[in-house]
């Protein structure tokens, strides 16, 4: 019988000290070589058992493979120098010294491919992998070469294609494409984005999902969300043509934040991942203010389309604290699910 209302994270998670400094997000790596590989796997063990432990259903890696959510795609991949840096606005909200494309970008090797199998290998539970959507990849970087943010776009979409294919095939159930840049790029994604992020899961049989969030608990994204004023109505710009779209599911956030809930009647007929935690503060949701969200979410969604999850990654939290929260998902869920077994 399938879970009603699955758990699952939208993002990173902690990383284990000795793999990379706590509480800080985009840490350098503290091992090299051969000792990185093994300790990017022990630290995907370790993320992977402290979730189940927590009660999650849909797992995933925690991005322990990785050390920034886009960049560690990017730099898989040619065309693209990491030498010669420019500095950029990232979504118009802070200044960040990025690669430069100088050439034709091209995927010439898998880059999550054997980490999926990895995970895959260890658990009979679903799976879900994350991704940077095309938007996003466009805007942390400096285009030297394509000079146009829809081309480079497109190129990206046809690469993270290849990919997620090959994640697909290696077992993955539900493939994530990380979108915050629709938060802020509104006619862009109306024009070209979302039948970009389409190109991106051409051909997939597995489910689909975007990520869009208001981004992490870092100084840049709180003091950009207090001049968002009393509703933050960014989804409703986009949400429309996204119900038309052929994405499966949409992971938005919801937790603490000013997001009008009526907005996710905009998806409906969508699966909706419902941001039950903030991650932006150390305060530990109680599983009863986690039910709260969701009992408010599912006024506009249908409980068999309803996904319990976290607002965005929690690498910048300690493990004890992320670790909590995710019990406070799963006990949330259990809650909402004993009173529809009910009603």
């Amino acid at each position: 019988m399938q879970t009603l209302l699955p758990t699952s994270t939208a993002g990173s998670l902690p990383k284990p000290s000795w793999l990379a400094r706590p509480e800080t997000l985009w840490s350098p790596w503290k091992l090299q070589d051969d000792e990185l590989y093994e300790g990017k796997r022990d630290a995907l063990l370790l993320s992977l058992r402290e979730q189940r432990q927590a009660g999650i259903d849909i797992v995933s890696d925690g991005e322990q493979t990785r050390q920034h959510f886009v960049t560690t795609f990017i730099e898989h991949l040619s065309g693209v120098d990491f030498q010669q840096k420019k500095t950029v606005r990232i979504r118009n909200r802070y200044d960040a010294s990025v690669p430069t494309v100088l050439s034709e970008v091209a995927r010439t090797k898998p880059v999550f491919v054997d980490d999926a199998k990895f995970l895959r290998q260890q658990t009979k539970q679903p799976i879900k992998w994350a991704l940077p959507g095309p938007m996003t990849m466009i805007d942390t970087l400096y285009d030297a070469h394509y000079k146009s943010r829809e081309k480079l776009a497109w190129e990206f979409a046809s690469i993270l294609n290849q990919e997620a294919k090959e994640l697909e095939a290696a077992g993955v159930d539900i493939i994530q494409f990380d979108e915050p840049a629709y938060n802020v790029f509104f006619d862009e994604v109306n024009d070209w984005g979302i039948a970009a992020l389409e190109r991106a899961i051409e051909g997939l049989k597995c489910q689909t999902c975007v990520h869009i969030c208001y981004g992490y608990g870092i100084k840049a994204n709180t003091a950009w969300k207090k001049t968002l004023g009393s509703e933050w109505r960014q989804y409703e710009a986009i949400f429309p043509k996204l119900q038309r779209s052929n994405i499966d599911m949409v992971s938005l956030e919801c937790q603490n934040s000013r997001v009008p809930m009526e907005l996710i009647g905009l998806i409906r007929g969508k699966k909706v991942m419902v941001g039950a935690i903030d991650v932006a503060t150390n305060a530990i949701e109680t599983p009863k203010e986690v039910a709260d969200t969701l009992r408010k979410a599912l006024q506009f969604v249908d409980a068999d389309k309803l996904y319990p999850c976290t607002n965005c990654g929690m690498a910048p939290l300690s493990k004890n604290i992320a670790n909590a929260k995710l019990s406070a998902l799963h006990l949330g869920a259990e809650i909402i699910r004993e009173e529809l077994r009910n009603s």
